[in-house]
């Protein structure tokens, strides 16, 4: 009966968002430039895209760490090793970030307009670079679990 209710949920939320966003990018993508004679095109819904990523994005951190946190609650109920892992893999993935965010280039940027100074700082530019580098991680660590379930499940053949 839940696993009913919750993939009723995450689908009628894939499917609300996935609509949003291709209104958001149709809208991008045709609704035309702010000053076609300048040199720099800026679409008109620049802003509006910006925005709907940053509700996605701060969506998907929300939802993410309440989630985190109910099931290590649960699993402390039930499983207090299972709780232990999962906190252990949090505290991983902060390392991860710590370390990709230290090992950043806070070297700033050259030819950017007078807007973008404001982040062309090094805090931004070591953010940048950490969110960058933690995605190359993750997708390296995705395709390794894979790679290493299809072959665990060959061998149990």
């Amino acid at each position: 009966m839940a696993v009913t209710k919750i993939r009723k949920i995450s689908s009628w939320t894939l499917l609300i968002s996935s609509i949003i966003s291709i209104i958001v990018l149709v809208m991008f993508y045709t609704g035309g430039v702010v000053d076609p004679a300048a040199e720099m095109k800026e679409p008109i819904y620049t802003e509006l895209l910006l925005n709907w990523t940053y509700v996605l994005f701060f969506a998907t951190i929300a939802c993410t760490v309440l989630l985190a946190l109910w099931q290590f609650a649960g699993a402390l109920k039930h499983d207090a090793k299972s709780a232990l892992m999962s906190f252990v893999v949090l505290v991983l993935f902060v390392a991860m970030l710590g370390i990709t965010y230290s090992i950043g280039d806070a070297t700033p940027l050259a030819g950017l307009n007078a807007d973008s100074q404001v982040y062309n700082t090094a805090f931004w530019l070591k953010v940048t670079d950490m969110w960058i580098y933690s995605t190359y991680i993750l997708i390296a660590l995705i395709l390794i679990v894979a790679v290493l379930g299809s072959v665990k499940k060959i061998m149990n053949k």
